[in-house]
């Protein structure tokens, strides 16, 4: 490039330049939409996600002095007197009922009855000015004789730092004790761990299901002439045109007890009384399992287009038997898409939401379940976010387990 430069008249060069940057700022300028569409809509909420996992705004904003005087404080003893006027000073100065409330509901997290504690004392505020803290003490142990547990007192030193690995611990059924030690939880107070294996294993069997059933219709799919085929994988894509909530409310019609399954095979005399079909683990994987199956069916389906016939018929030509080339030469060749299909399948399942709420029962919902819990219900936004992210590490892990598989499979190939 340079030589060719030196060969060319210096208006021509800078002529070339200028083209050349004009031609890059405007295929710059044809993805920037697309870089901002991704950035609003992707990148910004998911760091949103982890800032808030590990965010704890409202003890460390609303009690800041005292925070500042429980810093020196043993967390064993009772709390001096200057932490109760500093908590009367920081509680007074609380403008909306509703900071107040956020910060009784992060107490509460900590331990039961913070709640109605902090309300209370919050109602009954301010006290006269001129008051002693031995006197503001005595104030508030009469509004509230709890201010004098120690327990409450730990739970406000506990969370005066603004960033806390809190939310992050208790998604893994692990916390921090009074001194910061980070300790398993209680077993009957163990959840998410199980939670998590309820949701992976629920992922799992569907994934398997959708292979074992989306495999050899993928195959079938691809001997067929175009049209053929085009006109059977409309019906595969027929559950994409339909919400999720219509297809898991049209699972419930079909397997409850006097829905059409049950009465299709108490006709044919298979069975004698209903099969418990709904609200339980078999209602969810059957549901999902139709859901996510075109998911399974499209990779695969790809795939199996570009491996050619030739090689079956070659490899039974040479003596091998139809089944023995069908796992030995043409399986091999379609682990792309199983891989691809796999993944895509068991990364949908781990945050489905719907289905497992309508069709399953309490021991079948999954974590996402739980995500929309905190969310909707308790309002802990730091715990939404949390086990969110999760969800979000458990995604990235499986995807570089997947490319890592890929890249060693074609450096053998």
């Amino acid at each position: 490039m340079t030589v060719a430069t030196t060969l060319i008249p210096g208006n021509l060069a800078a002529q070339l330049r200028r083209s050349q940057r004009r031609k890059k700022a405007f295929a710059i300028s044809l993805t920037l939409p697309l870089l901002i569409f991704l950035l609003a809509v992707f990148i910004v909420p998911i760091g949103a996600l982890l800032v808030r996992a590990v965010e704890n705004p409202e003890v460390a904003s609303s009690l800041k002095h005292t925070v500042a005087v429980l810093d020196t404080w043993d967390r064993h003893s009772t709390p001096p007197d200057t932490a109760y006027a500093a908590l009367a000073t920081d509680l007074a100065a609380i403008a909306e009922q509703s900071d107040a409330g956020g910060l009784a509901r992060r107490l509460n997290s900590e331990i039961s009855g913070a709640r109605s504690l902090v309300m209370s004392t919050y109602r009954a505020l301010p006290f006269d000015k001129g008051l002693s803290p031995d006197q503001v003490k005595a104030r508030m142990l009469e509004i509230d004789p709890r201010w004098a547990e120690v327990g409450y007192w730990q739970a406000i030193a506990k969370n005066g730092s603004r960033w806390t690995p809190d939310y992050l611990l208790t998604s893994v059924d692990l916390k921090r004790d009074i001194h910061g030690d980070i300790v398993k939880v209680d077993a009957d107070s163990a959840a998410f761990f199980k939670i998590l294996m309820r949701t992976f294993s629920i992922s799992a069997v569907v994934t398997i299901f959708c292979l074992l059933l989306g495999y050899p219709l993928a195959y079938w799919l691809s001997t067929l002439t175009p049209r053929q085929a085009n006109i059977l994988m409309i019906l595969v894509l027929v559950p994409f045109w339909t919400s999720i909530l219509v297809r898991s409310a049209a699972w419930i019609v079909l397997l409850q007890s006097n829905g059409l399954v049950n009465r299709s095979l108490m006709e044919i005399g298979l069975i004698s009384e209903p099969l418990p079909l709904l609200f339980n683990r078999l209602g969810v994987i059957i549901a999902m399992v139709h859901i996510l199956l075109p998911f399974m069916i499209l990779p695969l389906y790809s795939v199996m287009k570009s491996v050619p016939a030739t090689y079956l018929r070659a490899a039974v030509s040479l003596g091998s038997s139809p089944l023995a080339a069908f796992f030995r030469v043409y399986v091999p060749q379609t682990y792309p898409g199983i891989g691809a299909g796999g993944l895509l399948v068991f990364i949908l399942s781990i945050g489905y939401y719907v289905t497992p709420a309508l069709l399953g029962g309490a021991d079948d919902q999954m974590l996402s379940y739980y995500i929309a819990q905190y969310t909707n219900v308790t309002v802990n936004w730091g715990m939404a976010c949390a086990l969110g992210a999760v969800l979000l590490s458990a995604t990235l892990v499986l995807y570089a387990l997947y490319r890592r598989v890929v890249k060693s499979e074609l450096s053998l190939g």
